[in-house]
């Protein structure tokens, strides 16, 4: 038996019995013994279906004669694949066997083969049961903070919003009932004049086959058996609509119909399309609108009205024709909707390119705090705590910042473009003209009636609608497409042009720039897509590629109150890699950790004008098993005896390993878990690791927490929980709300501890190791932070308001830790990153506040009074004004608690200060141990002082050591020289920005560094 014949027998059996006997449908047969029934549902069958010719008024008689006459005419070389092979004689015997009631001597039917088809077709068959009770992959709203949709989360084929088809315009419902299955309302989920048309067009007329599916066929092709093309599906898809029919009404069938199917531009269901087309809710659409919708299931691409609007007319034509067919419409209505235009948004609004990292986290949180499996089981609205401005200014400063460093470097290598558009732009000038040439100058108006004067026709010409101009091939292309890396802040820009003429390039907006390639010169391609930065000014338009670093980094805003995440990115790309690396990865914190211990070394009573010796030093092994550790600072070297203020400012690692001997504890182990103790409790780890090197940031740590432990101390101890979910609702009932919780004190120091850390860390902003933070240093602190051999480079800082953290470092996945580079600190990759994201903050919504002074609690316990900076010796006046603990009312003098007052008269002062040696601007600065400066200067300005003179708010910052020159507020961000061996210049604008005013100046020094040169950490 022919093989098209048996898989047509089997169609046949199924539609025989969905159509004859819809409550008995066998779905097995035994193909010894049932050969006989075939026969009787098949012939039954086929009487249903001549009854139904004969509604349909189609001669199918005629048709099988005309097909035997000429076989060429409807299964030749034109015919559809289907039926190629299909014997026209074997179907004709076939026809007068069971429609006609012969027994021809010479039938081909062979009921075992059938049979055997078909039961295999109906294996594991889907219950209909499963559709009835099915809740439909749906995507959910994530608002932000200001209550405006900020982004969208679905499983893939699952981007839709689910709506009661009581919520469906009775008009919306016509409309695909008019263009997809006009018989919805009569038949049992099968129609079976539909099929028959099918069928006999298909014979009739070679071309695209025709498929005669029901709504209800298309609810169960979509949410059950597949859309494979076969008749296996063919035959499961009839059983399983004929069971769905008897279990659902034709509401309850519509409403998953028009929840499930594909309507283009990524969107499914009838409600996520209108919003995806027309910016509005399924129940705003009007009749144009809701035409142009029925007619994209037939094909969302084909009928595109983004890339084809002259088809989708067409259908929407079709589908208002067949409404008023029907009586949903009248003529009139359907005039004006032929007239009207397609009025569809732009494709680009309704698609979040920012926050990926973000949305994930709010994703997992809706599962631990809300208690949710999914966002996609059903329609959320989300409310995140998500920032949207500042969201993507962070993401631009992260990306920019690393592009920057791997530049400066020479880092920076073009791997080819994001993609070409070579293919697209073919396409769309072969579907549209080309753009019309530039208008002549238009001639003078004529007067006009009603217009008194000349200027008066000029008034009523100019109010004429102008005529749309066509934008190019390239500009469409560019609009259209979706690019691999759709976060990346640079703007796409396509090469129109490459060669010994210079490089140039078309933008979004229809510019021409010409390009400076860079790494990418001599191997670009006209229509290769790439990132741009523009350079906008004097003269032609100008633009720089921007390559994609290999280089990795992450940042997070935390509001220092309340724990919301305002801002996050777990790294340069999302496409590129999906690991948040803020919440899901550990890296060393290096110097970033230390004011952990100077908070310990100040809860144990220590000043900030404590003197302790920054030279050599060696601890004993813990408990005597392992090691001594002989920690070095970042230049190798010591400058004597230094407060512990500037030991944390200038970032020493022997000051910081000196203070676990007698500056916290009596013995050092007992001194490391103190700094242990503050750790836990602050939540930075679930354990500590109880080795020396831990106090130089030695454990890995993630970065959220090192966020909230910043926070805790801009507030003076209390520690927030960083979270980012709000809230989550349902149909508007609320079914979650973050518990609005103070944050937690961390008891291991008290509010004195913390203040005074607080001030410390503002000196490091203003002159230390973040001196880069100068010009914002009144409204700022924080501390950078370098691991061994500059693997990471961080930051960590804060305002009254915020926290703001920035990691910049290599993946280390394959096991292999790749280094920055020498010199490229926290304070030289991420402190300018980090400007960049406060700026952006108050360019937000932040508040921009100075430093807050301490508080009640705290002030009542705190003596202001001047020292000499560098000795920390006090003085009657005119000095810089420190912040001193009271103990019984009084001032508690710890100066020379650490080292004796005689041990530094024995001692001869240095030649030169390494400190100052290694300065913001290179001065070489020399002084003795008790802090006289050369030519007895001495500094009466408060950098913690919160009224500022005009001049330091202009840009000149207050400076108590007197090192700085007049100097701009950017320092230089990006040092050495580029790939090509040019100098890189010092930028003044912003800390991206090399035009302007620039200038260079001697390598700065960062000591910043972890554990010097010693091999064994």
């Amino acid at each position: 038996m022919n093989a098209i014949l048996i898989k047509l027998f089997a169609t046949a059996l199924t539609l025989s019995q969905v159509t004859t006997r819809p409550d008995a449908v066998r779905t097995q047969f035994d193909p010894a013994k049932d050969g006989g029934q075939v026969v009787a549902i098949l012939r039954d069958g086929c009487a249903h279906m001549r009854k139904s010719f004969d509604i349909e008024d189609i001669n199918l008689d005629e048709l099988i004669s005309t097909a035997m006459e000429d076989p060429s005419a409807v299964a030749g070389d034109n015919a559809p694949k289907i039926l190629h092979g299909l014997d026209i004689a074997e179907l004709n015997t076939s026809y007068k066997q069971f429609c006609k009631g012969e027994n021809p001597a010479n039938s081909p039917f062979e009921a075992a083969a059938v049979i055997a088809f078909y039961n295999n077709a109906v294996k594991d068959l889907p219950s209909a049961e499963a559709l009835r009770d099915i809740k439909l992959p749906s995507a959910s709203v994530i608002l932000d903070a200001a209550g405006k949709p900020y982004s969208e989360t679905f499983e893939t084929h699952g981007r839709r919003l689910v709506v009661p088809i009581e919520g469906v315009p009775d008009l919306v419902q016509k409309a695909f009932v008019a263009a997809e299955d006009k018989r919805f309302y009569q038949h049992h989920g099968i129609d079976e004049r539909g099929v028959i048309r099918a069928f006999v067009g298909n014979l009739a007329s070679p071309g695209r086959p025709a498929g005669g599916s029901t709504i209800t066929q298309q609810v169960v092709k979509n949410l059950s058996v597949g859309d494979d093309v076969t008749y296996e599906r063919k035959i499961r898809e009839m059983i399983v609509a004929s069971r769905l029919e008897r279990l659902q009404t034709k509401p309850q069938i519509l409403g998953l119909y028009l929840n499930g199917i594909y309507l283009g531009r990524g969107a499914y269901g009838i409600e996520m399309a209108a919003r995806s087309w027309f910016g509005k809710s399924v129940g705003a659409l009007t009749l144009p609108e809701a035409a142009l919708l029925a007619g994209l299931p037939k094909g969302p691409n084909y009928y595109s009205p983004d890339k084809y609007p002259e088809r989708a007319r067409e259908r929407r034509a079709y589908v208002l024709s067949r409404m008023k067919e029907e009586g949903a419409i009248t003529e009139a209505q359907m005039n004006a909707a032929l007239a009207s235009d397609l009025g569809i948004k732009p494709p680009d609004a309704a698609r979040q390119d920012s926050g990926f990292y973000l949305v994930d986290h709010v994703a997992r949180e809706t599962r631990t705090f809300a208690g949710l499996e999914t966002l996609t089981n059903a329609s959320y609205t989300v409310r995140a705590t998500v920032n949207a401005g500042l969201q993507s200014a962070l993401e631009a400063a992260l990306q920019e910042g690393l592009a920057a460093y791997e530049r400066g470097t020479g880092r920076a290598r073009y791997e080819g473009p994001e993609l070409n558009l070579s293919e697209a732009i073919k396409r769309i000038e072969a579907a549209s003209p080309a753009p019309e040439p530039a208008a002549e100058p238009a001639p003078a108006p004529e007067m006009k009636k009603g217009a008194k004067t000349a200027k008066g026709a000029d008034k009523a010409a100019a109010k004429a609608p102008a005529k749309p101009t066509v934008q190019p091939a390239w500009q469409r292309a560019l609009a259209s497409t979706r690019p691999p890396l759709y976060d990346v802040r640079w703007p796409l820009a396509v090469v129109l042009q490459a060669g010994k003429n210079g490089t140039k390039v078309g933008l979004p907006d229809g510019r021409v720039a010409s390009l400076e390639p860079g790494p990418a010169r001599g191997k670009l391609q006209v229509h290769d897509a790439v990132r741009v930065r523009l350079r906008e000014g004097k003269g032609s338009l100008r633009a720089e590629l921007r390559v994609r670093p290999t280089v990795q980094g992450a940042a997070i805003v935390l509001e220092n109150r309340t724990g919301k995440i305002l801002a996050m990115s777990g790294g340069f790309s999302y496409p590129l890699s999906q690991l948040n690396r803020v919440t899901q990865a550990v890296r060393q914190p290096g110097s970033t950790l230390k004011p952990l211990t100077y908070l310990a070394a100040l809860n144990a009573g220590l000043q900030p004008n404590t003197l302790v010796m920054d030279s050599a030093v060696t601890l004993p092994p813990i408990g005597g098993v392992g090691d001594s550790w002989s920690p070095k600072n970042y230049d190798g070297g010591g400058s004597g005896a230094t407060t512990i203020r500037r030991g944390l400012e200038f970032s020493k690692n022997l000051v910081t390993a000196r203070l676990l001997q007698g500056g916290i504890a009596a013995k050092a182990p007992d001194s490391l878990q103190r700094v242990c103790d503050i750790a836990l409790e602050a939540q930075l780890y679930a354990e500590c690791e109880r080795y020396y090197p831990f106090v130089l940031g030695a454990q890995p740590v993630r970065m959220i927490d090192l966020a909230s432990f910043y926070a805790a101390i801009a507030n003076e101890g209390a520690r927030p929980s960083a979270y980012a979910l709000e809230a989550v609702e349902r149909d508007g009932k609320p079914l979650y709300r973050h518990p609005d919780k103070a944050p937690v004190r961390i008891g291991s120091a008290d509010r004195v501890a913390f203040y005074q850390l607080k001030t410390m860390l503002q000196g490091v902003t203003q002159h230390g190791t973040a001196a880069a933070l100068s010009g914002i240093s009144a409204y700022v602190a924080g501390k950078t932070g370098t691991s061994e051999n500059e693997n990471d480079a961080w930051f960590a800082g804060f305002s009254n308001e915020i926290t703001v953290v920035v990691w910049a470092g290599y993946d280390n996945a394959d096991g292999v830790r790749r280094t920055l580079g020498r010199g490229q600190t926290g304070g030289h990759v991420s402190v300018p990153i980090a400007r960049a994201i406060f700026q952006a903050a108050w360019a937000n919504g932040v508040a921009r506040t100075p430093l807050a002074p301490p508080s009640p609690e705290a002030k009542a316990l705190i003596a202001d009074l001047p020292i000499e900076p560098r000795s920390g010796q006090r003085v009657a006046g005119g000095g810089f004004i420190e912040h001193f603990r009271l103990k019984g009312g009084q001032v508690a003098d710890t100066q020379y608690a650490l080292v004796p007052r005689d041990t530094l008269y024995a001692m001869r002062p240095d030649a030169e200060d390494g400190d100052y040696a290694n300065a913001e601007d290179g001065a070489d600065v020399a002084g003795d141990l008790f802090g006289n400066l050369p030519g007895g200067r001495r500094t009466t300005e408060d950098p913690f002082a919160q009224r500022r003179s005009a001049e330091t708010d202009s840009g000149r910052t207050a400076d108590p050591w007197g090192l700085r020159r007049d100097r701009r507020e950017e320092p230089q961000a990006w040092p050495g020289r580029d790939r090509y061996g040019q100098v890189n210049p010092v930028p003044f604008g912003s800390p991206f920005d090399d035009e302007g005013d620039t200038r260079t100046r001697q390598r700065r020094r960062d000591p910043d560094y972890l554990f010097g040169d010693d091999p064994g950490y």
